[in-house]
């Protein structure tokens, strides 16, 4: 292709434009605005909690300066983007959440004495630029007014800057004290193991989420009539959770795993295109995402027409065993790997009692064997918070190999997985998927359900159904 041809093909994304321009035009849009009287906002309640997380972070990084991006929006197609959402390092250590502008940079100057933070924006263009009106990425008329620097800094007790001046503060630095998000291990590893620990506003942030969620659940099961009468039900249950989860908080905090019959076998089933039978079951994997970029991550299986059939209600009744089993030990100075040999322990013994494989559940235990692990592949839990797999940069002893601590949060989520063409387990065995997820704080002496509020037990499952459907 000659240069001539590309340029003219560069050109073209904008040929559908019929936008005024000419600075007269300027000068005549920019005119007989009123002027903002607003007051500033009051400080956040995070800025305190963010104020200290930076300072741990400067006190460990003396003598740097460290760049913390935002990141910036990302292209779904051609000129439409998905909704943005910051980089969590970077929502964690500013407090900045869904309102946060996409490009945005924090500074950690570690340098002197004290450590000196400043947030790096791009602020609302001036009315008397052609940008107010004619640029559709940022331009105030597309996308609305973004805040100013006065705003921002006094709602996240943060100094700002114009993000025009970002390029030359960094040049004035020496290069080998600036040490970046996308370029240092050890800054991924330490913002990251950062948050193993929640503060007081974070765990506050996490019931919000999971109050939400349960909202989100209770709306699936509103809607599971609507369901069964739609060839592509599971649509129907992803739509409902989603309609609550925009309602109450951001977004979802992942994709919605609507699960019916065999489907749920998939582990990351987030398709849905399936449909939603009477006497099968949902297996329903949902969070919402609240303002402050926090998650919930809550499973439940339900039985679509309200009640459990015998076998049905015999498996779920093995994982709620092997659940209940890791809450029974699950306190600060236990770990992650030993929650999970607990929950594996049940496990094995289940599916050796069954009989789908010879020799005894001890056996299936070893290493070498590990037979029950055909049904339930995956890990017991894992840290949740600004991300549904949080601390997901943390060095493994500092996880799966550390002990439990007050104040961390996680998930206990055993399942087992039944698919339709194991041939390795009875009929009436196959097709069935159950996992039972809740979120937990851990506390001084144990942990805290803080997803207790949905019902468990199936009787209380049914009845609650039975409730919400009347």
């Amino acid at each position: 292709m000659s240069k001539d041809a590309s340029e003219k093909l560069a050109a073209r994304g904008s040929a559908r434009s019929h936008r005024p321009s000419g600075n007269e035009f300027v000068k005549y849009i920019g005119s007989n605005w009123a002027a903002d009287t607003s007051p500033l906002p009051k400080q956040d309640k995070v800025a305190p909690f963010a104020a200290q997380r930076r300072a741990t972070v400067a006190n460990a990084f003396k003598g740097k300066v460290l760049v913390i991006p935002a990141g910036g929006e990302k292209v779904r197609s051609n000129d439409t983007g998905y909704r943005f959402r910051p980089h969590s390092a970077f929502a964690h250590l500013t407090g900045w959440g869904s309102a946060t502008v996409p490009d945005s940079v924090l500074v950690i100057d570690s340098r002197g004495k004290s450590a000196k933070s400043t947030l790096y924006f791009r602020e609302t263009a001036g009315k008397n630029t052609d940008e107010f009106f004619a640029n559709s990425a940022i331009g105030e008329f597309w996308v609305g007014s973004r805040p100013g620097l006065k705003h921002v800094s006094a709602l996240l007790g943060l100094a700002t800057k114009s993000l025009s001046k970002l390029e030359v503060d960094l040049k004035s630095m020496e290069k080998k004290d600036v040490l970046t998000l996308e370029k240092s291990t050890a800054l991924v590893e330490f913002v990251s193991e950062l948050r193993l620990i929640k503060d007081a506003y974070e765990i506050a942030e996490m019931k919000k989420s999971v109050a939400a969620s349960i909202k989100g659940f209770e709306s699936v099961v509103k809607n599971l009539k609507a369901a069964t009468k739609h060839p592509r039900g599971e649509r129907i249950v992803e739509g409902a959770f989603f309609a609550q989860a925009r309602a109450e908080g951001n977004d979802l905090g992942y994709e919605t795993i609507a699960a019916a019959g065999h489907h749920a076998c998939t582990l990351h089933w987030i398709i849905n295109d399936g449909p939603v039978k009477p006497g099968e079951l949902l297996l329903l994997d949902a969070g919402v995402e609240v303002d402050s970029l926090y998650t919930a991550d809550v499973t439940r299986t339900l039985p679509i027409n309200g009640k459990f059939s015998k076998i049905q209600k015999e498996i779920y009744l093995a994982v709620l065993e092997a659940a209940d089993a890791v809450f029974a030990i699950a306190k600060p100075g236990v770990t992650y790997s030993e929650m999970h040999k607990t929950a594996m322990k049940v496990i094995a013994q289940k599916t050796a009692k069954w009989g789908f494989y010879k020799g005894g559940y001890e056996e299936s235990l070893k290493p070498e064997n590990q037979w029950h692990r055909r049904w339930m592949i995956h890990g017991t839990g894992h840290h949740l918070g600004l991300d549904v797999h949080d601390c997901a940069h943390a060095r493994r002893s500092m996880y799966h190999d550390h002990v439990l601590e007050e104040g961390m949060i996680f998930t206990i989520e055993p399942g087992l997985y039944f698919h339709k063409d194991d041939l390795m387990v009875p009929k009436e065995f196959r097709g069935i998927g159950v996992r039972i997820e809740d979120d937990v704080l851990v506390t001084k002496n144990g942990v805290k359900n803080l997803t207790a509020a949905l019902p468990r037990k199936p009787k209380e499952i049914e009845k609650w159904m039975a409730k919400l459907r009347s």
